[in-house]
């Protein structure tokens, strides 16, 4: 099989390309390498600036790159905004696209039109990145998104692409739950991918050292997210524990330094209002730390899984954050549980060879 996944988040599609490549599938990955991470690709299509400059080189590479995006069996989109254009741009690249391959599917791996429309109806979700009961979550992230998502053209080409389009693969259980009640036949959940080829676990961290709580910060996206609150009980936690807590804190950093500080950690604080562990987590979890974030039970039954409980769950609260975080200083023998567990959760449902045999068998279900 022939393939084109155009667009990158956290990693998903190039892990996913060396899947399906150690089946024997030809692959190309043609991406931005999700801007400053700077993951790995087949076709740069990264664009410098919006400036006037940069804007037409970007538009001349697009185009030159647009005669080898022909004659695949299957494209797959990492959202509707496979590139950085204005969706004004992206429909006749999508129309192109759909006229010159077999099929065409879209990823539901992040923000888009379905996933602000549910957080916002305060029922599909306890809480998420828009909600936390029946309370709508304000700040000026937020208020972007929903401007460009729910009511502007980013929402339209969304709706578009998705009624369009020859199925909707989802990567976690909420964008499953957004996407299931407006597509139930074309939508398929399938887990992302980890190289585990790639990962060394980390060696067991002594009980009597300091126990490394590991959290990545995107200075501009800390509220949305929720590192904000992780950051402060952290904090506070190693003010009361100054002997037994160290913080190691990343900020902006690129993929590779960034992987670099997350191997000698113990614990990893991600994605507060998440009910799941995406890329970033799933890779710390494969190197046996412990993370604290996301983990309902609604992860676990969508998996399938009913032994494993390897994450820290936290409700997004500085109050639950930090008595779940003092809970693992005061029973440091559960860290190196939970890390073993970490590892056999990864290898059990995210092996890339095993999650790129999944996309073969519904892409080619779709006809």
């Amino acid at each position: 099989m022939k393939v084109l996944l155009l667009g990158e988040y956290s990693n998903v599609h190039w892990t996913l390309a060396q899947g399906l490549r150690a089946l024997g599938h030809s692959v190309t990955v043609a991406s931005d390498g999700d801007s400053w991470k700077n993951y790995p690709r087949d076709i740069d299509l990264h664009r410098k600036s919006t400036g006037k400059t940069d804007t037409l080189d970007f538009l001349f590479r697009v185009a030159r790159a647009l005669p080898f995006m022909r004659g695949y069996d299957v494209v797959q989109l990492i959202n509707p905004v496979f590139l950085e254009l204005c969706p004004e741009r992206l429909l006749p690249i999508y129309r192109f696209l759909r006229r010159h391959n077999r099929k065409v599917f879209l990823g539901a791996f992040g923000m888009d039109y379905y996933w602000v429309k549910a957080g916002l109806d305060c029922q599909t979700y306890r809480y998420s990145d828009f909600n936390i009961g029946t309370e709508v979550r304000m700040n000026p992230d937020n208020d972007r998104f929903i401007a460009e998502w729910l009511n502007g053209p980013k929402g339209e080409l969304n709706r578009f692409i998705a009624g369009d389009c020859d199925g909707i693969v989802s990567g976690l259980y909420e964008y499953d739950a957004c996407y299931r009640p407006h597509f139930p036949e074309k939508t398929q959940f399938i887990p992302f991918p980890i190289d585990l080829s790639e990962v060394t676990p980390r060696i067991p961290h002594p009980e009597t050292e300091r126990t490394r709580f590991f959290i990545g910060i995107q200075r501009k996206r800390d509220a949305y997210k929720g590192t904000d609150i992780m950051y402060k009980a952290l904090v506070k936690l190693a003010t009361r524990y100054p002997d037994r807590i160290e913080i190691v804190k990343a900020e902006s950093v690129p993929f590779a330094q960034y992987n670099r500080m997350m191997d000698h950690s113990d614990v990893l604080l991600d994605q507060l209002y998440s009910y799941t562990p995406a890329m970033n987590a799933l890779c710390a979890m494969a190197k046996g730390l412990v993370v604290v974030g996301g983990g309902e039970e609604e992860n676990y039954d969508i998996l399938g899984e009913k032994e494993l409980r390897p994450i820290v769950n936290v409700f997004p609260s500085f109050d639950d954050v930090y008595a779940k975080l003092e809970e693992l200083i005061q029973h440091p023998e559960d860290i190196a549980r939970l890390s073993a567990e970490s590892i056999q959760y990864v290898r059990r449902h995210h092996d890339h060879r095993k999650v790129a045999e999944r996309y073969v068998a519904f892409w080619k279900s779709r006809t």
